[in-house]
């Protein structure tokens, strides 16, 4: 199995000086389960190269057994240092595609051309697609065949209202995953703040938060292996 990996390029927490990017455990978690299953995995970005990693996620108390496997791993490092440019690859290359999240793709990958086409082609090739976190929030430009936002009527989650608010970002976002998941007609539903959730709908594989990574990456294996 081909697994894509796509991670923001977008750094800059709004206008408020600070730095964000990717969640590490996001990338850790997943990409240690796909790894064990076997799986050819490469990382792209808008950018390419080394994508920009959110710093608070990588402090101790973020820090998780996923993400010192991950730092402590050759190839994961290797493949990170050098992410292939996004708009150099091809779904048909690929048997599935995953998103992390982190604040970054609510800036770039929501609104990129190319990440939306991928997600397109993936599933109308009937592939399936997993995003966890912010990342759900890529899918506000995604459609079906018919021109329909891609949630609407599906079974969706993403990082809650709530959660936004106990880290202090509800005005410092360009929008709210929870608010933009309703708005374009997703059946949203969500478990405990920071607690393991995932929905799945039909090719579409949804997680809530951080510590959903695992059990969303563990649900694409089922999908891909069923």
């Amino acid at each position: 199995m081909k697994v894509l990996i796509v991670l923001t390029s977008h750094d800059q927490l709004g206008d408020t000086g600070k730095k964000t990017g990717f969640w590490l455990e996001e990338l850790a978690a997943p990409y240690r389960r796909f790894k064990a299953a076997g799986y050819d995995i490469t990382l792209a970005s808008p950018a390419g190269g080394r994508p920009p990693l959110d710093p608070k996620s990588n402090e101790p108390g973020f820090q998780t057994d996923d993400t010192h496997w991950f730092e402590a791993d050759a190839e994961a490092s290797a493949a990170l240092a050098d992410t292939v440019r996004l708009d150099s690859v091809s779904a048909d290359d690929y048997d599935t595609v995953f998103y992390p999240g982190g604040h970054g793709p609510l800036w770039d990958l929501a609104e990129d051309p190319g990440s939306r086409r991928l997600i397109e082609t993936t599933l109308r090739s009937g592939k399936p697609v997993a995003l966890v976190c912010h990342a759900p929030g890529v899918l506000r430009h995604v459609t079906d065949e018919d021109g329909n936002p891609i949630v609407a009527g599906r079974k969706v989650t993403g990082f809650t209202n709530t959660e936004e608010a106990a880290v202090e970002l509800v005005d410092v976002v360009p929008f709210l995953v929870e608010d933009e998941l309703i708005e374009l007609g997703g059946n949203y539903s969500k478990g405990p703040d920071w607690g393991s959730y995932v929905v799945e709908d039909g090719l579409l594989i949804t997680g809530q938060n951080p510590g959903s990574s695992a059990a969303a990456a563990d649900a694409l294996i089922a999908k891909l292996a069923a």
